[in-house]
């Protein structure tokens, strides 16, 4: 059977898509209201996830529109989730709009669906941010049909309206989030919090099989996760070249030592690459062609590319990158969180490893 090419070109739509998002995240998303919103007790910003969710329609992106949502593709939701990147915008779109979605379009249920693709209710898959797809699933214990126990490590549990919770019975059972206690963890990354969730006797209600559904959400979270980090890398390098023009010394502008322009370019070879790998991944997910392999690879290389992009950054813009107020610190602290989200890129080349047969002996 012959293999479609994978295209890696946006469309006129996915531009727009683009333009549109980045207009709305530039009015209500400058870095210094998201360094505030950091330091406070609600780092999510619930008016952005209005705007974004409700106004746009944008949770609904992957939701076909019989259930209200957009009818769009992975390809669609990566570019959303490169302009969210740019901005570390602080709102609970791969949580939710994401995760969530996927695990419950594999679970058919109309009803919880059609409450995330209108923006209304946020979802969120109470699994480690750590867990990467095919590895084992935490689950709580179902007992007289109530759920109880802990799992930590929830990213977004604080946003969440409704918790989608593995049992160890094989089910996946939605639970209202009033129904669970959510303790905020120390988390390096504030823009994304952490939580732990613990069930003491919560009544859930089943919505189907928890491995496939879990297997699903994670796999489309990692492989959209890359767009995520293509959309970091993107700015600190956008951002230190900007710098790097302007700064001057011995009335030179830095960026034309040679020396800086070597470490900038091998900067942009690896973002390009990222680039590419971001855009297979969607389109993977979206064609459902080496869905697995392809998103493996993607994550095998994007943690280390945008980790490196933001201390490149931090570095590079001197002085200033070093102070909290400059936004570099917002970049950094996200990638160094997303390098280990949904499996470390050492675990996906693994996979990839066993993917294609080529393990170590």
């Amino acid at each position: 059977m012959s293999r479609t090419e994978p295209d890696l070109l946006y469309s006129e739509e996915e531009e727009a898509l683009r333009a549109a998002v980045r207009d709305l995240l530039t009015d209500h998303c400058d870095p210094a209201g998201v360094i505030a919103r950091a330091e406070s007790d609600t780092p999510h910003d619930r008016a952005l996830w209005k705007s974004l969710a409700e106004g746009m329609g944008l949770a609904g992106l992957l939701v076909p529109e019989e259930l209200g949502g957009q009818g769009a593709s992975h390809r669609e939701a990566a570019v959303v989730l490169e302009e969210l990147g740019r901005a570390v915008a602080p709102v609970p779109y791969l949580a939710s709009a994401v995760a969530a979605t996927e695990a419950l379009l594999e679970c058919g249920d109309r009803e919880l669906l059609g409450r995330l693709a209108f923006g209304r209710t946020v979802g969120v898959l109470a699994v480690g941010l750590h867990l990467a797809p095919g590895g084992a699933q935490p689950a709580v214990r179902l007992e007289d049909g109530r759920l109880h126990g802990e799992v930590t490590g929830v990213a977004d549990a604080a946003a969440a309206d409704v918790l989608l919770v593995p049992a160890r019975d094989g089910g996946l059972y939605a639970v209202e989030a009033d129904a669970a206690t959510v303790t905020p963890q120390t988390s390096l990354d504030l823009t994304r919090p952490l939580a732990t969730v613990t069930l003491t006797g919560a009544r859930g209600r089943r919505l189907g099989d928890a491995e496939p559904a879990v297997r699903r959400a994670l796999r489309s979270a990692a492989g959209l996760l890359a767009s995520e980090q293509l959309g970091l890398a993107e700015w600190a390098l956008t951002e230190t070249v900007r710098y790097l023009k302007e700064r001057k010394q011995f009335n030179r502008p830095v960026g034309g030592f040679q020396a800086l322009k070597h470490r900038l370019a091998q900067l942009w070879l690896e973002v390009v690459s990222l680039r590419a790998a971001a855009r297979a991944a969607a389109d993977a997910l979206t064609t459902g062609e080496d869905t697995d392999l392809t998103v493996a690879v993607a994550q095998s290389y994007a943690g280390p590319v945008a980790v490196h992009a933001a201390e490149e950054a931090l570095q590079l813009h001197g002085g200033i990158g070093m102070t909290w107020e400059h936004p570099v610190h917002l970049c950094l602290k996200r990638a160094k969180a997303d390098s280990i989200a949904y499996g470390t890129a050492g675990a996906h080349r693994a996979a990839v490893a066993g993917l294609v047969g080529l393990q170590a002996p």
